[in-house]
């Protein structure tokens, strides 16, 4: 079995999924005029959004528009929780002074490449079951890799794994003192994810075309 699909079922263990949809109908507060986010110090800008989904449905021109469009305000809440949810695995690797290198990040991608049938058809399947740009790649084995490593050396399925897990990146969480722009919800430290959104969202310069 694939490491992606490993992958998935640790980060259902962890409650780490997008809840449904974001945004309300006004519009940000000025702290948040360009934003999406603010994680820690750092701003997750909405252009930054914009420009993960365009790289995503680039990859997959051929979609049907009806598809397309069903699928379009997954994408958004999907590529925003995404952006937080790396900075926070970013800060709990460093609170304990772990690391992913290139070279970690390498083999597991080539590993996955050879069992799934070459970089083409990983790159597309990461692509449509995880929402990961050709150039983000090596962003996402990061994250996988470490979840691993935030385990402890404990069995990141297990329930010691888990716990451990979860508790590197609550405290993480909690110390980047994340803030989302109304417009796409709250992130909820506990369930490491966006919550507390609707559906009726989507302002027009990110509709489907």
């Amino acid at each position: 079995m694939t490491r992606t699909s490993s992958v998935r079922r640790l980060r259902a263990a962890l409650g780490v999924t997008v809840a449904a949809a974001a945004l309300s109908a006004c519009g940000g507060a000025p702290a948040y005029q360009g934003a999406a986010a603010v994680v820690g110090d750092e701003r997750i800008t909405i252009a930054q959004v914009q420009a993960r989904m365009s790289a995503v449905r680039a990859g997959g021109a051929g979609q049907a528009g009806g598809q397309a469009a069903n699928e379009q305000s997954g994408l958004v809440r999907h590529t925003v929780n995404e952006l937080i949810f790396d900075k926070v695995i970013g800060r709990a690797l460093a609170d304990r002074r772990l690391k992913v290198d290139a070279s970690e990040i390498g083999a597991a991608r080539a590993a996955d490449s050879r069992t799934v049938g070459g970089d083409a058809k990983l790159a597309e399947l990461l692509r449509v079951k995880q929402g990961v740009p050709a150039d983000g790649i090596d962003d996402f084995y990061r994250q996988q890799l470490g979840l691993t490593k935030l385990a402890g050396g404990q069995d990141p399925t297990g329930a010691a794994g888990d716990a451990a897990i979860r508790k590197a990146l609550v405290d993480a969480g909690t110390a980047l003192h994340i803030q989302v722009n109304p417009r796409y919800g709250t992130w909820d430290t506990a369930r490491i994810g966006l919550t507390d959104t609707n559906d009726n969202w989507l302002p027009m310069n990110v509709r489907p075309l």
